[in-house]
């Protein structure tokens, strides 16, 4: 393969999506498969939650130290080590003899997850400026987003047919001729850098990852073990360590350190608030795909398969606007993160009705694809232009560190979501659910969009030739 592989920007983009598609779809796809897992295994059902929980749990704990490992070893080098990891444990999933052996080689799987996945979005700052940027961005997000439910459609297609009479071990093993190949690729394609940090703030991984899983532990497990007093104890210790994380970085910035996370990061106006809506929306997506997933299995009779394709015209929707948003006029770009949200929650808010009124158990037959077309649409704009607006305004010099917070917070906050709106849709069902997520949407992710956009300023730039080559 040419070494000028390197200047085509198309190789370098399938090649990292390629490798965030599998990581965001091996967080659900695992979940179609688990009936097979247990059957074969025999496992038990506290070996099942971990096969799932443990996934998320590692991943969450890791992934802001994945991060600023791609400023110590390059992204190039880090996104190829995480590949290799990831694929080597997916091989060990598809193996597994056990439960327990199968627990194991998911924690693996997440750890490498946790390297590949913060240098995607680092990657595509630092490769494409302007409109390439934006558009790049697009494409990022809607694999970011619609990860899970591909994840759901693919496994239970997987697990369905029954390939090779393997019934859920193709579901992992299907990773390993596409990391094999994205590694072949990757090795000509990923551009080469030097390294922008010399150290790891070895303290500060510490107390991360015990502030980190004191945190997503019991959001992950509280639920099902009906949140008993540990899991309150936990997370008030998760805040506590964050903010004592928070006070040691500032320190090591101080003394001239270099800190695991960058918090300057939040400096510039607008992006606080940009993250939030960013993170809501993103949350309010896992609400939605959670409790609408299990209303079409337990109450409309679809099964497993049924229910993943359901959300195809959700998916379409969110690619629609996802690959044309960067062609609008600047205006309408600036409106679209206030907008989305709107859209979505008014969406939410007519699924909610029609749940709480219909005495027609078919009605999401006729109704559900113009909805959730309508649904995919108003994520898309609330999620896509606003991420690409702050790349723009806090620049490639802290991309390690946006990339770090745009990975940990979709996936904290989709935790945080289905326990708490989980738990309200067991407990009240799918018409309070919606209506809680579109409240959601009006009263916190539009405002805080809105306060964004109309803050932030991206400051200019001098773009070099080069660059500017890569933008066309």
């Amino acid at each position: 393969m040419p070494p000028s592989i390197r200047e085509r920007p198309g190789v370098l983009l399938a090649v990292v999506l390629t490798g965030q598609a599998m990581a965001s779809m091996d967080g659900s796809i695992v979940t179609v498969a688990l009936p097979s897992i247990q059957r074969d295994l025999g496992a038990s059902a506290a070996a099942l939650q971990l096969i799932v929980s443990g996934y998320l749990l590692t991943l969450g704990v890791l992934i802001v130290t994945g991060a600023r490992l791609g400023d110590l070893l390059t992204p190039r080098r880090a996104f190829l080590i995480g590949l290799a990891g990831f694929t080597a444990a997916s091989l060990l999933c598809g193996l597994a003899p056990a439960a327990p052996a199968l627990v194991v080689a998911r924690v693996v799987q997440a750890a490498a997850a946790a390297l590949m996945i913060p240098q995607v979005f680092a990657l595509i700052q630092v490769r494409f400026t302007g409109a390439a940027q934006r558009r790049a961005i697009g494409l990022y997000s809607m694999v970011l987003a619609l990860g899970v439910a591909l994840g759901q459609m693919i496994g239970g297609l997987v697990v369905g047919i029954d390939l090779f009479g393997l019934s859920w071990r193709p579901a992992f093993l299907i990773n390993i001729p596409v990391g094999a190949a994205l590694m072949a690729v990757g090795l000509f394609a990923l551009p080469r850098s030097t390294p922008t940090a010399r150290r790891l703030d070895l303290a500060g991984v510490a107390l991360l990852t015990v502030a980190m899983a004191a945190l997503v532990a019991p959001l992950v497990f509280g639920r099902e073990d009906g949140w008993r007093p540990w899991t309150w104890l936990s997370l008030l210790a998760g805040v506590a360590l964050l903010a004592a994380f928070g006070r040691l970085e500032r320190l090591v910035a101080a003394r001239g350190g270099t800190p695991l996370l960058d918090l300057d990061v939040w400096r510039p106006r607008g992006v606080k608030p940009g993250l939030a809506a960013c993170f809501l929306v993103m949350g309010c997506y896992a609400a939605f795909l959670f409790a609408f997933t299990l209303h079409l299995q337990a109450d409309l009779g679809f099964d497993p398969l049924g229910a993943g394709l359901a959300f195809v015209p959700y998916a379409i929707g969110f690619a629609t606007l996802s690959l044309t948003w960067a062609h609008l006029p600047v205006r309408a770009r600036t409106m679209l993160p206030v907008a989305g949200p709107v859209v979505f929650a008014a969406v939410a808010l007519i699924v909610a009705v029609f749940a709480a009124t219909s005495s027609s158990p078919g009605w999401p037959a006729v109704a559900m694809a113009p909805l959730l077309f309508a649904a995919g649409v108003g994520h898309a704009a609330g999620y896509s232009p606003l991420i690409a607006h702050l790349s723009a305004v806090i620049g490639p010099g802290r991309a390690s560190a946006l990339s770090a917070l745009n990975s940990t917070g979709p996936m904290l906050s989709s935790v945080i979501a289905i326990a708490g709106l989980g738990s309200l849709f067991l407990t009240a069902g799918l018409t309070w659910t919606l209506t809680a997520v579109a409240v959601l949407l009006l009263l916190a992710a539009a405002p805080s969009a809105w306060a964004s956009m109309s803050r932030a300023r991206p400051e200019p730039a001098p773009v070099t030739q080069e660059q500017a080559a890569r933008s066309r």
